[in-house]
């Protein structure tokens, strides 16, 4: 028998959702008639599956251990691991990252050369690190899975939003889905960008190459994209621009603003090589100067839960990294606000 008390994650949920999530290998009619049969109670007692799930309820699953297995494609197992086992360098590093947490939020700057999400299995991403500081026990039942809530480019650097709980993981990422939380970003470019603009067009995404091409026509599979920006200060041939995104599609900034004819400083993929080598030999930039910076919630918003009522209205800012530095200064977007 395998018991799961219900938390914070699984209340409020109905008990046939829960198991479903937890039977990934069985039908809907398979759960259905394990309840009928009482092979799955609800704190001691026959269920139907409709309920409403309660915090601290107890929900029982009489089945052998590899039966379980069969079903939920995981094996249960007393997971008492001896937290001196963990990396404490990897956790101490990601709480350097974190700018805001709260109950269901983490808030934090990621830098340059770290991955979202891995793409293979050696990979240490922020979403592998973001559990570990959780202290997430994969070895458990666990009908949620902490998880980031958008994604940037390995050499893209700042601010990453994270759901901790459920709820913190849904309504985030319906906030930033419906554009609800507007999204800056710092980007240092080539050339002197002269005024502020406005561009829109057609991104498509080649899977292969995982490059992008912009028109300024729609064509077959593309995106309609939207990119604001305006000027904030010149510096050696280039200029630094707050970057803001209306549409929010791969690559888009770097693709969008080297369709100007001001790519970004170090972007290798969308950039002009010829100016790349040049702040490379001279400051050592060896990825695309691109930086989230600023994240602001909205003041109103239909969602009343507590994760809205704690970011509500707030902006968020991330420093930016060390490449920023050797071209622009220590400082500079502190000094121009004082």
């Amino acid at each position: 028998m395998i018991e799961i008390i219900v938390g914070k994650n699984e209340a409020g949920q109905r008990l046939d959702r829960v198991l479903e999530k937890i039977f990934v290998n069985a039908n809907t009619g398979f759960i259905f008639k394990m309840l009928r049969k009482k092979n799955i109670t609800l704190n001691d007692k026959k269920a139907d599956g409709k309920e409403r799930l309660v915090i601290d309820s107890s929900i029982k699953l009489w089945f052998s251990d590899e039966s379980f297995k069969k079903l939920s494609g995981k094996i249960i197992y007393d997971s008492k691991k001896d937290k001196s086992e963990k990396n404490k360098k990897d956790i101490d590093t990601f709480k350097s990252y974190i700018v805001y947490e709260d109950e269901n939020t983490i808030i934090l700057n990621k830098p340059s050369g770290v991955l979202s999400q891995k793409s293979s299995f050696k990979d240490v991403s922020i979403n592998d690190l973001l559990l570990e500081y959780l202290d997430f026990d994969e070895g458990k039942l666990n009908t949620f899975k902490p998880s980031i809530c958008n994604r940037l480019d390995r050499n893209t650097s700042g601010l990453m939003v994270c759901g901790k709980t459920l709820e913190g993981l849904r309504v985030n990422n319906e906030l930033i889905k419906t554009k609800a939380v507007s999204k800056f970003y710092l980007a240092l470019v080539s050339g002197r960008v002269k005024t502020a603009g406005s561009i829109s067009g057609w991104l498509y995404k080649d899977e292969n190459s995982n490059q992008v091409t912009i028109k300024d026509k729609d064509f077959d599979d593309a995106d309609f994209i939207q990119t604001e920006y305006e000027v904030l200060e010149y510096f050696e041939d280039c200029t630094l621009l707050l970057v803001k995104l209306i549409t929010g599609k791969t690559h888009q900034i770097r693709a969008h603003l080297s369709s100007i004819d001001h790519p970004i400083i170090g972007d290798f993929k969308y950039g002009d090589t010829k100016i790349n080598e040049k702040f490379k030999r001279k400051y050592g930039i060896k990825s695309q100067l691109l930086h989230s910076y600023r994240l602001v919630y909205p003041n109103n918003n239909s969602s009343e839960t507590d994760t809205f009522k704690a970011l509500r209205g707030k902006c968020f800012e991330a420093e930016y990294n060390n490449d920023f530095r050797r071209v622009i200064g220590d400082g500079y977007l502190e000094n121009k606000r004082s």
